[in-house]
């Protein structure tokens, strides 16, 4: 574990850091990280409606190339909250009581764009068009043990496709999985939606369709932060989930209609602005993936098990963890069953 922390902390350095601007008499500057992609939306809007500053945060975005690392920085303190994918390397921290989920990010909602799966233009005219045809298929994905290969290979088991004949490529960062897909070392890629959109636009690759479409809603990513913040600031972490939450809200009621579906609400351009903004992306391009945020950052401890019961099985996670070790109830709220 010590030998992955410091290759992590080492690719951290190639992090983007995007300062914002702290309003008068702010009291304390927190780091917030996050993956660059549409997974840090609230943490993007939140920090630009001023969210955060009227909770008394001066809030530093910090964007990362995959989710891996992250764990490695709010554990190191490098970062004080974090925000992504629940991998095997987050829940060996959160296994050994160093890191505490505290809310909710991206969901698995039908008719929202947050994980896909793409096929590189070479293989697509070889005959691979749909999810039927994976098998015998290279994977590119940033790093193994993260949702994005669990989502993969349940997409892949609903079809028939035996995990036996797929070969996942660890690539570390988005832009590598990008290349490989482009110049077609890898047949096969999943992705969320931010870098898809950036692919499919610049045509390196083709969209053969979304895990949410395909697979019951869930929650894919979480809100986390250091056990020692939880329990020595516990001040600053309840301001943070208030601005994040306002932040969530905001994001979710311009894009959720009163049925539960995708609808662009009058402060959609907003919240696309700002995204577009933070991801140094075209507003078209994030129009094309527009992912589903529960407007009060509530976590699903079935999810979580689930996901965890997953990492057993591959053999990546060193000791048995539940989600209700890992969740902090003192700062999260848990979805109904």
């Amino acid at each position: 574990m010590m030998r992955l922390a410091s290759r992590l902390l080492a690719g951290a350095a190639a992090i983007v850091v995007a300062n914002t601007a702290a309003p008068a008499g702010a009291a304390d500057h927190v780091k917030v990280c996050t993956v660059r992609s549409f997974g840090g939306g609230p943490t993007f809007v939140a920090t630009d409606k001023g969210f955060f500053a009227a909770q008394g945060l001066d809030a530093e975005v910090v964007l990362f190339d995959s989710a891996q690392p992250i764990a490695v920085a709010v554990t190191s303190g490098d970062c004080d909250f974090g925000a992504g994918g629940m991998t095997a390397a987050f829940f060996n921290f959160a296994g050994q009581g160093t890191l505490k989920i505290i809310g909710a990010g991206t969901w698995e909602h039908s008719g929202f764009q947050s994980i896909g799966i793409l096929a590189s233009n070479q293989a697509y005219a070889a005959g691979l068009k749909s999810f039927q045809d994976m098998g015998g298929h290279s994977v590119g994905v940033t790093q193994l043990g993260t949702p994005l290969q669990f989502y993969f290979l349940q997409v892949a088991a609903k079809y028939h496709v035996p995990e036996s004949g797929l070969h996942f490529l660890p690539l570390q960062a988005n832009g590598t999985v990008a290349s490989a897909l482009a110049g077609g070392q890898a047949d096969l890629a999943v992705q969320t939606a931010a870098p898809i959109s950036a692919i499919v636009s610049k045509n390196d690759g083709k969209l053969l369709g979304w895990t949410a479409d395909e697979l019951p809603p869930r929650q894919g990513e979480a809100v986390f932060t250091a056990t020692k913040t939880a329990n020595d600031r516990p001040n600053i972490v309840k301001a943070y989930m208030a601005g994040l939450r306002a932040g969530e809200a905001y994001f979710h009621d311009a894009l959720v209609g009163p049925d539960d579906k995708l609808r662009e609400g009058p402060n959609a351009p907003d919240i696309i602005a700002i995204t577009a903004k933070y991801l140094r992306q075209p507003e078209a391009v994030i129009r094309r993936g527009l992912p589903y945020f529960d407007p009060q950052s509530r976590v699903a401890p079935d999810d979580i098990d689930a996901l965890i019961a997953w990492y057993v099985t591959q053999h990546m996670l060193k000791s048995p963890v539940k989600a209700q070790d890992v969740i902090d109830m003192r700062y999260a709220i848990a979805m109904p069953k």
